[in-house]
């Protein structure tokens, strides 16, 4: 019996890591397309940091984080680099900062909208194939709309720091390792899927609303 229950789990195990590996490109299309959009939007606002970092570019290797991105495979929450920039090189300083953070959200739900009218249509598209499109479609939503969540180091606490007053912001980044439990609570919790859900519901609403 105990036998048994050893290949049983070691059966499963080896189930959750090939359906990990199939799932393995659309997780660092959807990265690198985050990531890469941060970089190119910074450099069409001036700012070359991430051209000089090798940081635009479609390879993902030079996106991904080993830590955060092992992570990301074995319990579903991880991390890419962060791509450089130096604020002072914007004209203005916090609208660099606000247009370049919510760049790379943007950039997911922009291509959910390229993918969702792509599966609607089915449109020379075998089953394999629309499997991946809906799994790249569902990485998107999920990337695009959590790191819009106002909490460090997500991208939406860039985008609050820069439209709230200097004041304010300053505090909050004085005391960002403190918020930074807010995420991890987040995480650890049931939580995150009662703040995310409700959100990723509304944006399939409004892609069924799109394509139609």
């Amino acid at each position: 019996m105990k036998v048994g229950m050893e290949m049983t789990i070691v059966s499963n195990l080896w189930a959750a890591l090939i359906n990990k590996i199939y799932l393995l490109p659309a997780l660092l299309i959807s990265i690198t397309l985050h990531e890469l959009a941060h970089g190119y939007t910074a450099y069409l606002l001036g700012d070359n940091t991430a051209k000089i970092s090798k940081r635009l570019t479609f390879n993902p290797i030079y996106h991904i984080d080993l830590i955060g991105f092992i992570l990301l495979l074995t319990v579903g929450f991880g991390w890419a680099k962060p791509v450089p920039i130096n604020p002072n090189n914007f004209k203005n300083r916090k609208k660099g900062i606000f247009i370049v953070s919510i760049a790379g959200p943007l950039a997911n739900l922009f291509f959910t909208i390229i993918l969702a009218m792509l599966i609607a249509k089915g449109i020379m598209l075998n089953n394999i194939i629309l499997r991946y499109l809906k799994i790249l479609l569902w990485y998107n939503v999920v990337l695009g709309i959590f790191n819009l969540l106002p909490v460090p180091p997500l991208d939406g606490s860039k985008i609050l720091y820069s439209i709230i007053p200097d004041k304010f912001g300053s505090f909050l980044i004085k005391h960002e390792n403190y918020l930074y439990l807010i995420l991890i609570f987040l995480l650890l919790t049931d939580t995150i899927d009662n703040v995310l859900n409700p959100l990723i519901n509304f944006w399939f609403k409004l892609l069924s609303i799109i394509i139609s």
